[in-house]
Order: C-alpha cells, then sequence, then structure tokens
C-alpha cells in the first residue's frame, strides 16, 4: 500500500535551516510529482513546494520562495525540503503529498516548530 512517511521535523530558533525527508513506497515514486503542504494551528493546510515526477520544474508559495527548496531523489524514493531562515510564522505540521491514479494521499506530518 502507499506510505508517505515524513521525518526531519524538529524546533529550531529563528532564522535556522531544517531539512525535511518524504520517503515514500507502494507506488512508482518516479512517475509522480510531489508536494509538500503545511498546516498551522488554527490554519487552514497550505502548498508550501511542488516537483514535477523527473524533478525539472518545481513551485513555490509566495511567501516561501528564495527561503525554501523541494527536491526529490527517485533512485532514494524520497523528497525533500530545505527550509532556510525560518521564521516563527513557518511553525506548522508539514505533509508531504502524492496525487495518485486513485486519489490523494499524505503522510501523518512532521511538526516544526520555530521559536527561540
Amino acid at each position: 500500500q502507499v506510505q508517505l512517511v515524513e521525518s526531519g521535523g524538529g524546533l529550531v530558533q529563528p532564522g535556522g535551516s531544517l531539512r525535511l525527508s518524504c520517503a515514500a513506497s507502494g507506488f512508482t515514486f518516479s512517475s509522480y510529482a510531489m508536494s509538500w503542504y503545511r498546516q498551522a494551528p488554527g490554519k487552514e493546510r497550505e502548498l508550501v513546494a511542488a516537483i514535477t515526477s523527473a524533478g525539472g520544474s518545481t513551485n513555490y508559495a509566495d511567501s516561501m520562495k528564495g527561503r525554501f527548496t523541494i527536491s526529490r531523489d527517485n533512485a532514494k524514493n524520497t523528497v525533500y525540503l530545505q527550509m532556510n531562515s525560518l521564521k516563527p510564522e513557518d511553525t506548522a505540521v508539514y505533509y508531504c503529498n502524492a496525487q495518485l491514479w486513485d486519489g490523494d494521499y499524505w503522510g501523518k506530518g512532521t511538526l516544526v516548530t520555530v521559536s527561540s
């Protein structure tokens, strides 16, 4: 079955960096675009970044442009989110997403807390 497992979250100070990973299994990873979303307390889930199947094209939410970088390693079935210059408003649960032939799949999320 399809599984998406996020890791790499934690507590970081403002201005710091974190790299999130999402390990995928149960489908042909290299055939699908992948995305990262986040949900802050009391807010709706929002798109953070997306990457095409071969990694040749990416897009970002405006507030993340220049600070976050999405990438993937199709040999390892893993998608990454490098987050730099983190701000307190980046505090959220970050989710990995795959839109497959039979629907949307989500990981359980990893919590990122940006605080001094």
